[in-house]
This record gives structure tokens, sequence and C-alpha cells, in this order.
């Protein structure tokens, strides 16, 4: 059975019982197969002895002006039911006044220059407010390993920096996307799309895919052919479309090897993000 604890300090009881090992699974709530493939990951790693943690809170130091804070779906009794199914042990619902009793915080996690990239350039504080909640959530679970997903990659490459940068004794794993038969990938902002759109949405993937068949012969040819699959489709309004390496820093023109392409576009009023890993150079892809 899952059991739900609202506060720091019933979370802080519940793990102090734990006998093996915690892996928390921080989310935002309006759950999905995503999440329960990061839960179902988290089991993996601490197996049946352990104890695995999900928190389900709507960060509101994430959003920016004009995001979707008030609107972001909230689906308790649907989180809850899909939390047990996959057997977690303790879910963390705190308030906002429970995670942030003072306010907003006077002291913030900086994410450094890559927080100001891709999505941060997009998106203007969105990563401190996304590492700091992470942060506070590590110091109250004291967790052994968390999982994140690939999807929100950027996001998963800061959370491992600052785990190592700080020293926070987390190991940081990321768990692959899941995605629909026609490989959009799985995100609680697709309910937002209707018909039309969901159609529109799904070349985001088809962009990536474009881009990995291309990577064999170089990173200027995995660009443009996501690119071309991105500008035959109307609707898509491109953020970016980016080719880094693992670890989002810039690729030289005749780099080989692992590298990762990023797209972010609007279908409507709808920002959506997807990635994929690919291997540039002949004979690979």
């Amino acid at each position: 059975m899952t059991d739900v604890v609202r506060t720091g300090a019933e979370l802080g009881a519940a793990v102090a019982a734990a006998r093996g090992r915690v892996a928390l699974v921080p989310t935002m709530g309006a759950l999905h197969e995503g999440h329960a493939s990061l839960m179902g990951a988290a089991r993996a790693v601490v197996g049946d002895g352990g104890v695995v943690v999900a928190s389900v809170f709507v960060n509101p130091l994430q959003f920016g002006a004009g995001e979707d804070l008030d609107r972001y779906p909230r689906t308790w009794d649907a989180d809850l039911a899909l939390a047990e199914r996959e057997g977690v042990d303790v879910v963390f619902a705190p308030t906002v006044a429970e995670v942030y009793p003072g306010g907003d915080p006077q002291v913030t996690v900086d994410p450094g220059p890559l927080g100001a990239e891709l999505e941060g350039a997009v998106r203007p504080g969105h990563f401190a407010g996304v590492l700091t909640v992470v942060a506070k959530l590590f110091g109250l679970a004291r967790p052994d390993v968390a999982v994140f997903g690939e999807k929100d990659y950027q996001q998963l490459v800061l959370i491992r920096r600052m785990a190592a940068d700080l020293c926070l004794r987390v190991e940081v794993r990321g768990a692959p996307t899941v995605r629909e038969p026609d490989g959009l990938a799985l995100s609680s902002r697709n309910r937002y799309l209707d018909d039309e759109q969901r159609r529109v949405a799904a070349v985001l993937s088809r962009a990536l895919h474009a881009g990995q068949d291309a990577a064999r012969t170089g990173p200027e040819a995995a660009r443009a052919a996501a690119g071309a699959e991105l500008a035959d489709v109307p609707g898509a309004e491109v953020d970016y479309l980016e080719l880094r390496d693992p670890d989002l820093a810039p690729l030289a023109p005749d780099a080989t090897g692992p590298a990762r392409l990023l797209v972010a576009a609007r279908v409507g009023t709808t920002r959506l993000i997807d990635n994929t890993a690919l291997s540039l150079g002949v004979g690979t892809g």
C-alpha cells in the first residue's frame, strides 16, 4: 500500500524507517505511462527491499510570466492510483507553503551558463526554479538515487551537474523517453492538443528520426534532415533545433561520435520538446 505524506517531517520519518536504498522520482503530477516507467526504473535500482518515493508537486518557481501554472493539469486521484499500481511506497504531496514556507526563497540554485541556453533562453529563470526545488527534494528525501526522464534532457544534464558540483551524494539516473505509437513523446501537456494539433505534433519525433538517419554523414546533414522534416509540416512553430554533445556543449563542424539532437516547437498554444541520441560519423547512425 502506498503511504501519502504531506509534510517534510512526515517524509523524513518515512525515509528514516527505510531499511534499504531510497529512490526518488520527482514529478509535477498529471502522471502518465512515462512517469510509470520512471517508477519502474526506480524500483529496479533499489529492489524489493528498497523504498521508492514519488513527489507530486507543481512547482511555481519554474513557471515564468504567461506560462501555464494555473492551467497545469492536477489529477490527484489518477496520480495516486498510478503510483499505487507501480508499487510506489511513499507519495510526497506537499503544499506550496510546505516547500516554500517563507514565500519565494531568497537563496536559489544558479544553473550556470547552460541554464541560459536552449530551454533557458526561451524560459528565463526556469532552470533556477527546477534546480532549487530538486535540491530541496533531495534534502527532504535524502535519496540514494533519483530518476528523471530523458525527454527533459537539458533538465537531466543540469541536475546531474548540480549533484556533482554541490557534492549532494545522489546518483542521478536518466530513463528513456516513452512514446505514443506514432512517436510522439508522452507529456502531461499533450492533453492540450486537439486532434489536428496532435497530428502536427508527431512531426517532432519524425524530425529526430530523420536526423538520426542522416547522422552517419555528419552534423550538418543531421541538422538539415531534421530541419527539412519540420519545414514540411505547417502548424509547428519551431523554437530551436540544436545538435549538441551528450553534455550539451557545442559541437565542432566535423564532430564524430555520440551527440544529442534537441527540438522545441509550439503547436497551437502548446509548447512541446523532444530529443534523441545519435552517433555522428561514417558507418554509424
